[in-house]
């Protein structure tokens, strides 16, 4: 199975609040519906089911603050902008991209199995 970044965390995360919104998310290994009819790598070709079991018992499992599950639920669950988070947690909107940010990540290093490097320091030191 192939590893999970932030750009198909934050594709999945919708579905860890609402079951239907699976209905709307294209696997990303599948053709254009568009395109001709050709073969199907039968390996990958159920990985979108997996990812969002792994989505939901992520969500579940990784070690995210609070203030960091508040950001994303508001985000993903309810649809909410920066802004408007912003006021409701009363702090910046560079602080909600930031807890986003770091939510996103960690909990794409948590599906992967690894630890989250928050910095490039951090990433220094662990080298």
């Amino acid at each position: 199975m192939s590893g999970y970044d932030r750009r198909l965390v934050e594709h999945l995360m919708p579905a860890v609040w609402d079951g239907e919104a699976a209905y709307g998310i294209r696997n990303p290994t599948a053709p254009d519906p568009d395109m001709p009819k050709g073969t199907v790598d039968k390996k990958s070709a159920g990985v979108l089911f997996a990812h969002l079991a792994d989505i939901r018992r992520g969500w579940a499992t990784a070690p995210l603050s609070l203030v960091e599950k508040r950001a994303l639920f508001m985000h993903f669950a309810l649809d909410w902008d920066d802004r408007r988070i912003a006021a409701r947690e009363a702090v910046t909107d560079r602080a909600v991209r930031y807890r986003l940010e770091r939510g996103v990540g960690k909990l794409a290093a948590h599906l992967n199995g690894t630890d989250y490097i928050d910095s490039y320091d951090e990433m220094e030191a662990a080298a």
